[in-house]
Order: structure tokens, then C-alpha cells, then sequence
């Protein structure tokens, strides 16, 4: 009886092996997964073989929840560079699920089952760990509207008769700019990664400097009814709130660029403000793109 059972068992380990005879592939999740309702969610691996990155695979995944029947979620995921392989999946809910992966090179498959863990969305888009949400998303298109109010009212005062009526028909062609996901996000990031940058130069924005620009914008909102009104819909304790973090972050940028300005001063003493703002202007930018590149950025 001993010996049919260690048969048994050695041929069923000579069937598994036989089996896994192709390329022992690695396989990474390389960007946590999370569920988004009613949305797929970005789906990204890297392969490896021998340490070396894996080229040249079809890679399909089927992903199905390890305590649930929740049916199965199909992918099929596209090369990137170094052996990563992305796509998009569309899951149920948050928990653990079993990831089956069938990769594929000159016509031998070789199969990988793992679990990954699908955690709930807290927003958009995340910074080093730090969550972009919806909120800032809504409150960044406030801040948008607001300009816009602000804009036309100085167009009333600037100009008249079809001068007027032009300036306005632009301003309103900017309504959809002002509520675009895309470039609201851009305008978060930018934000923040500078902020972190100032922080990381040893930059601290005091109480007296937040209050101090903030007061300004009161006294630009308070001039005007129709930006008034709108702060006053989204509540005015929790725009100043919020504000309040957001010229912090302001006022950290604004040590940047100014240690930009001083540090061009000093090198050409016979430039004059509008040369050094220029330059200023341009070094910024290359900054902002080289911190954003520093950044784990993750757009979901």
C-alpha cells in the first residue's frame, strides 16, 4: 500500500514538472491595485528571468477573489519597457484575489498563480503615499470658477460693446478647461511637488506667511458678489479650511522661486528684473520636472 502510495505521489510530481517545463518566469506587481467603482483599474506586473527582464511575452491574467465567487476578471496586458506588462482590470470589490498569469514566447506557455491585494480608493491619483482625492479634485475646480468670476468681473471694467462681449465669450469657452480631470490634476501635482521640494530644501511656511496670503485672496473674493456666492455654496468654514493648506503649500513654492531669483542675482549682477524673472521662470520649470520625475506618482 506504501509503495502505490509514493508511486502515485512521484507521478503526479513527474506530470506537475513536466508541466512547468518552460522559462521560470518571476512575477512582480509593480503598482498596488486598487477598486474603483464602476471603473477599471491600471493593472501593471514586471517578468523576470535569471534577474534579467523578461521581453517579448504575451501576458493574459485572469483574476478571481480568493474567499468569494465573484466570477472572473480577464486581461490582456501589453509590453512596456524592462520587462513590465500593464493593462486594465475591472474588479468587484476590495480583498484578496488569485491572479493567473499565462505567459507566452515561441510558442511555450508557462503558467504563475499569485495573490494580490485590492485595496478600496481613497481618490484620483496618489503622491509618494499621499492620496489626491475627490475632494481635491472638487475644490480645485472651485478655485478655477472662482478666477474665472474674478476675470470677468475686471473684463467689465476693462472693456465694453463687442470688446466685451468677445472677452466674455471666451472666458465662458473656459468653463470645461476649468472642470478638466487632466489638467486639474496637473495643477495638483504641480503644487505638491514643489511644496515637498521647498520642504526638502529646509523650507517651513510659518502661520504669519499662510495668514498674510491668504488675506489677500479674502480681499480679492470679498470684492466681488459672484465669487461670494460660490464660496458661500460650498461652505465657508471648509473653503478657508481647506484654502489654508492650500497657501501653505503656496507659500513654500514661493521660497523656491525666490531662492531661484536671488541665487541668479548673484550670478549676473547686470541682469535686470525682467532677464532674472525669465531665467527664474525657466530654472523653476526645470526644477518642477525633475521633481515630479524624483516622485512615485500613480494616476489611477
Amino acid at each position: 500500500m506504501m509503495k502505490r502510495v509514493m508511486f502515485a505521489l512521484l507521478l503526479l510530481a513527474a506530470i506537475l514538472t513536466s508541466c512547468s517545463s518552460g522559462p521560470d518566469y518571476t512575477i512582480k506587481v509593480t503598482k498596488d491595485l486598487y477598486f474603483q467603482q464602476d471603473k477599471a483599474s491600471p493593472f501593471e506586473i514586471k517578468v523576470t528571468e535569471n534577474n534579467k527582464p523578461a521581453t517579448g511575452l504575451k501576458v493574459r491574467a485572469e483574476l478571481s477573489m480568493a474567499s468569494m465567487d465573484h466570477g472572473t476578471t480577464k486581461a490582456t496586458l501589453t509590453e512596456g519597457e524592462k520587462g513590465t506588462y500593464s493593462g486594465e482590470v475591472n474588479l468587484s470589490m476590495s480583498g484578496k484575489y488569485e491572479a493567473a498569469f499565462t505567459l507566452e514566447k515561441d510558442g511555450k506557455k508557462t503558467e504563475k498563480v499569485m495573490t494580490v491585494n485590492v485595496t478600496k480608493s481613497k481618490g484620483v491619483a496618489m503622491i509618494n503615499g499621499q492620496w489626491i482625492t475627490n475632494e481635491d479634485i472638487a475644490f480645485y475646480t472651485l478655485i478655477n470658477k472662482l478666477q474665472l468670476e474674478i476675470n470677468r468681473e475686471a473684463a467689465k471694467k476693462k472693456y465694453s460693446g463687442p470688446q466685451l462681449e468677445e472677452e466674455l465669450a471666451y472666458l465662458d469657452s473656459q468653463e470645461k478647461s476649468a472642470e478638466n480631470k487632466n489638467q486639474l490634476l496637473t495643477q495638483i501635482i504641480r503644487l505638491r511637488s514643489m511644496a515637498m521640494l521647498a520642504e526638502e530644501k529646509g523650507h517651513k511656511a510659518t502661520d504669519a506667511e499662510v495668514e498674510q496670503a491668504m488675506h489677500k485672496a479674502r480681499d480679492q473674493y470679498n470684492q466681488f458678489e459672484s465669487t461670494k456666492a460660490l464660496i458661500q455654496n460650498y461652505g465657508e468654514d471648509r473653503f478657508w479650511g481647506i484654502e489654508k493648506q492650500q497657501y501653505k503649500q503656496i507659500v513654500l513654492t514661493q521660497k523656491v522661486q525666490k531662492d531661484l531669483i536671488d541665487k541668479i542675482k548673484k550670478e549676473h549682477p547686470s541682469y535686470g528684473d525682467q532677464e532674472v524673472y525669465y531665467q527664474a521662470q525657466q530654472q523653476y520649470e526645470d526644477l518642477l520636472v525633475s521633481q515630479v520625475n524624483s516622485l512615485k506618482i500613480e494616476i489611477l
